[in-house]
């Protein structure tokens, strides 16, 4: 722990505190600070002015990555027959029907994202206990209940980032990692800002977007000036 104590301190030795940067500075120096034996990720942080708890206030979408996530995704579909070949050819790494559901009831959840064709939806429903905690419910609102089963694999595998508000109305998520080049980031945070404008909800009143931060896995966030964020999604 004094290590990373050290680490950060170090880290932190290099940024002005109480400054807000551009956004493209604040991923150089968010990347610049990665400096752990692994690859770490890159993640962005914005605190909305929303309620989650309100309906019309709930941000929740899908987006993708122009440079992927640097992540390998694990994709479980639900689906019989000739939508669960399509799913094995698109590159799903688990497929099934009542097989799969019963894998799952036992805690074997071997993937990290869920996707169902709509006849599944009796079985998966069942099974809400266990995947909804864990955000794996399919959802047609998320692309995840579709007959599209080649696109929707196709897609997650690509990059394709889920986002959903937390109670505090902070929404975050990973955009790539630090071996990415630095304008690859940039334009993975700018899709990640745009998705998320475009998502904002109907009681959403006032400020929107009230504070941005960018950070790696072991490093300190730095705040990104909100003005040049507004101007990167516009």
């Amino acid at each position: 722990m004094a290590q990373q104590g050290k680490r950060l301190k170090a880290a932190y030795a290099g940024i002005d505190r109480e400054k807000a940067y551009a956004l493209d500075e604040a991923v150089k120096i968010a990347k610049g600070g990665a400096k752990a034996k692994f690859d770490e990720t890159i993640e962005i942080s914005m605190n909305l002015g929303i309620d989650p708890r309100h309906a019309d206030q709930m941000v929740r979408g899908v987006v993708g990555l122009p440079h992927g996530t640097g992540k390998t995704v694990r994709i479980g579909v639900f689906a019989r027959g000739a939508k669960a070949d399509e799913a094995k050819a698109a590159g799903a790494d688990v497929v099934g029907a009542d097989d799969l559901a019963a894998l799952v009831q036992e805690g074997k959840i071997e993937f990290d994202r869920c996707i169902a064709t709509p006849d599944m939806m009796g079985l998966v429903g069942r099974l809400g206990k266990v995947l909804g905690p864990r955000g794996l419910m399919p959802n047609p609102k998320l692309g995840t209940v579709t007959m599209d089963v080649k696109g929707a694999v196709t897609a997650a595998k690509a990059g394709q980032v889920e986002f959903r508000a937390e109670k505090a109305g902070i929404v975050h998520a990973g955009i790539g990692k630090a071996s990415f080049g630095e304008a690859q980031l940039v334009e993975n945070a700018r899709a990640f800002v745009e998705a998320i404008q475009r998502a904002r909800p109907t009681g959403a009143k006032g400020t929107y977007v009230k504070k941005v931060a960018v950070s790696s896995t072991m490093g300190p966030g730095v705040r990104v000036d909100v003005t040049s964020l507004a101007a990167s999604a516009g």
